[in-house]
């Protein structure tokens, strides 16, 4: 297994909180420790870099403390980027910071017409776009993305309130394979994921209730969290190398590696 060196964009939790609740991980009524938050996060940045691959930033913008989660960001492959457009509105105000700081790197954006939460909701697999809907990302927003990226969309019906984006309940290993919770999705999606990775790895709710599987891979080392213990096990049987990070702090707000990290996928990384 070959790692490949990526390039991620992440913003720093200075002014995370949980203000508000708008899926069941988050408890307002509970003190949020930012300054571990910031620290954990930090970690998980070191952690990249001590990798081989790149991180950027984006500056974080006071009154929007989910925008630690950059995943929710965008949609990035090749030099087109698609935008997002939240659910909720107290996440509105993300989308134009994120889109900002696309246009600014250079990359072509597109504007979304209906809901679309990013690469919260849509990871590349090879020579698919998976993309989630249930909770968030409206199905509408898949026909989007296929006529802006040029990759078939796989449509993936999350049907479990607590996996409310699908990189809380999937994450792509390599182009062959990828890590799931079956119990997650509806059982037309099950059976889908089943003729596309038949080789994939399946994680326990016990794994996923830390959420194990909203995981960074490289196509060899496998970034976590450290209490995905079993989830570990099994990929590490596989051949891959796992690397455990505590984000304990930021998992108060349903989010985790993955998360805080959206891939800026170009040149070979894109199929080009």
């Amino acid at each position: 297994m070959d790692a490949t060196r990526q390039r991620f964009l992440m913003c720093r939790p200075t002014y995370f909180a949980v203000d508000y609740a708008i899926n069941p991980w988050m408890d307002p009524t509970v003190p949020v420790d930012t300054a571990l938050a910031v620290e954990q996060w930090e970690r998980l940045r070191r952690t990249y870099l001590d990798l081989g691959h790149t991180v950027e930033e984006i500056e974080p913008l006071p009154g929007l403390p989910d925008m630690v989660f950059a995943a929710n960001g965008g949609t990035v492959v090749g030099d087109r980027a698609m935008a997002v457009q939240f659910r909720d509105p107290q996440r509105a105000d993300e989308a134009p910071a994120y889109r900002a700081w696309f246009a600014a790197a250079g990359f072509e954006v597109t504007d979304p017409k209906h809901v679309n939460e990013g690469e919260g909701d849509v990871l590349l697999a090879g020579g698919h776009l998976l993309a989630g809907t249930g909770f968030r990302t409206a199905h509408a927003a898949h026909a989007e993305l296929q006529e802006t990226f040029g990759y078939p969309v796989v449509t993936l019906q999350l049907v479990d309130p607590r996996f409310y984006h699908l990189d809380t309940a999937l994450t792509v290993l390599d182009e062959q394979t990828v890590a799931y919770l079956p119990e997650a999705f509806s059982p037309g999606s099950r059976a889908v994921l089943r003729r596309l990775f038949p080789d994939a790895v399946t994680a326990t709710m016990a794994d996923a209730e830390v959420l194990g599987l909203n995981a960074v891979s490289d196509g060899h080392h496998v970034v976590l969290p450290a209490q995905a213990v079993e989830l570990a096990a099994r990929l590490t049987e596989r051949g891959y190398r796992t690397i455990g990070v505590d984000l304990s702090e930021l998992r108060r707000a349903g989010g985790g590696p993955k998360c805080c990290t959206l891939r800026l996928r170009q040149g070979s990384e894109a199929g080009k």
